[in-house]
């Protein structure tokens, strides 16, 4: 037996009224695990440990769970016992042990098991076979493995003789599975089920919102779905609820980018925006913004496309094109509300550039995001949008440029030699470092997934809108002269050189800033 002597027991201790162990001590028979369910484990958190005198005793993580631990009691008819462990290792072992044998439960490629559509499949048949044990369960490992290694998107991808699944994990795509070809259709009518879409349409693009709950935590998944040579292609944005919300502490900018920065957003009335392509942390540094400057005294709204954290005393809306509320309409009612500060998920218009700049121009403090490659890119892109220069010198105050660079794993980081070609690239020389390499890479781990990397880390471009900037932006100078102008005179540090430091503190590497950075690097 495992913990059922009185030395394991008094050792593992006691909490709550329940046994406590410890699961990095402790390990599941094989016995007890092949009695439950993998799906009913991975649904619930209830995992088995052992079967003592005829009891199976099954861990949990709180004793709020104890009634999943009767449910599988009475799913297996025999008596349970539950004791209690940290929830982290629990969700920890279920999925390292349930996931892969889910998976081989499901048909083969040669399996006739009646999943296969064309486009004379009627809907009755659709909704039967989104509804087959094997595609529920396989949707269910989708989304499970998913939130387990932490990734942004899912990709469910069609092609002639087989689908493949892919994780965007530190902003990478990696390939994760490849289930049967036949099982393809089923898995997409599956999701659009759950997304409220038509199961039917297998010929427009649609898109939908699913709402879940993985090991306790609110996770919402933006569904796309649209129609290819080969079948349907779904990608899925994962918005997990249970992702602490970051400080402005927390998002890694550097002192003096961070202390301007602070100032910057404690103004009165401006506008302030976070720039740089999809996916790279400009909502996150957003929200960390709007954090540190809430108050009891302070009305924040927001508009945003999709709301992807509920915020404690900030009022927020969500973006409905199809009846009309669209940020450029939202936007007016908002102004409407008194509001001290007001943030817009993206100014992608003219309409909405003028309206966001006219509610600065009434001291409001507005905070937006724009497409662009650097900030001083930002004073040209709303110039590029038909808003008058004199409208962007009077009300835009600042801009913060961002990317996120993957970290260097912190378990298997070891000290080596880059290329000097790649030093060289972004700006790097001998001088730059005395004595022993400060470069860092990722050797390969388990932890990692064998890439070397695991997290992300940002780089900074922040732009301070002073007179001289205000004077060229009236004058219609280019990105490239407001540019050289901050680097010169504000001492604006590039998202290159901030990489560079990045790397000369061994957070990432040189190949990983070119990879963000590569049009300034050429």
């Amino acid at each position: 037996m495992i913990i059922s002597n009185h030395t394991e027991i008094e050792q593992n201790g006691i909490r709550d009224g329940f046994e406590w162990i410890d699961l990095e001590e402790v390990r599941p028979t094989q016995e007890a695990l092949d009695l439950a369910p993998g799906d009913f484990a991975l649904k619930f958190q209830v995992l088995p440990i052992e079967i003592r005198d005829g009891v199976l005793v099954a861990a949990i993580g709180a004793p709020e769970s104890l009634s999943a631990v009767d449910d599988l009691g009475t799913l297996l008819q025999m008596p349970t016992k539950a004791v209690l462990a940290p929830a982290a290792q629990i969700r920890e072992k279920i999925e390292e042990i349930f996931l892969e044998k889910i998976l081989a439960g499901l048909p083969g490629q040669g399996d006739d098991s009646g999943l296969a559509v064309d486009d004379t499949t009627d809907l009755a048949d659709l909704q039967k076979m989104a509804g087959e044990t094997a595609v529920v369960q396989m949707v269910n490992l989708i989304f499970a493995q998913a939130v387990r290694d932490g990734a942004s998107d899912i990709h469910i991808e069609p092609y002639e003789r087989q689908t493949k699944i892919r994780y965007r994990v530190d902003g990478m795509l990696r390939d994760v599975m490849s289930p049967p070809k036949r099982m393809h259709a089923a898995v997409v009518s599956r999701l659009k089920i759950l997304g409220e879409m038509n199961i039917a349409e297998r010929r427009l693009p649609q898109d939908g919102r699913i709402r879940i709950v993985i090991a306790g935590r609110n996770v919402d998944v933006r569904v796309s779905i649209i129609p290819t040579v080969f079948g349907e292609r779904t990608v899925m944005r994962i918005l997990d609820k249970g992702t602490a919300m970051l400080g402005l502490e927390d998002l890694g900018m550097r002192s003096d980018t961070l202390e301007r920065f602070r100032r910057l957003i404690k103004m009165p009335h401006g506008v302030i925006l976070a720039t740089g392509p999809t996916g790279s942390g400009k909502s996150t540094s957003l929200y960390a913004a709007l954090q540190e400057i809430w108050s009891p005294t302070t009305n924040i709204l927001t508009i945003e496309d999709p709301v992807e954290y509920q915020v404690s005393g900030i009022g927020q809306i969500q973006v409905r094109p199809q009846i009309g509320l669209t940020f450029a309409n939202g936007l007016r009612s908002i102004v409407r509300q008194d509001p001290d500060v007001i943030m817009v998920g993206e100014i992608r218009d003219h309409e909405t550039a003028e309206i966001a700049i006219q509610a600065a121009l009434t001291g409001h403090l507005v905070f937006s995001t724009l497409h662009t490659n650097d900030a001083p890119g930002a004073v040209t892109r709303l110039l590029d949008m038909g808003v008058e220069p004199y409208l962007v010198a009077s009300s835009l105050i600042g801009a913060v440029a961002q990317r996120l660079v993957r970290r260097v794993c912190s378990v298997c980081a070891e000290p080596y030699d880059p290329d000097p070609e790649s030093l060289e690239a972004i700006g790097i020389t001998p001088a730059d470092w005395i004595g022993e390499t400060p470069f860092r890479r990722g050797r390969g781990c388990d932890k990692c997934s064998r890439s070397g990397y695991r997290g992300r880390v940002g780089l900074y471009e922040l732009l301070i809108v002073d007179d001289t900037v205000r004077r060229m932006t009236v004058d219609r100078k280019s990105s490239t002269d407001i540019k050289d102008e901050a680097v010169e005179h504000q001492g604006m540090r590039t998202l290159l050189g901030d990489g560079k430091m990045s790397v000369l503190q061994g957070k990432t590497t040189p190949e990983e800033v070119m990879r963000v950075c590569a049009r300034e690097s050429i």
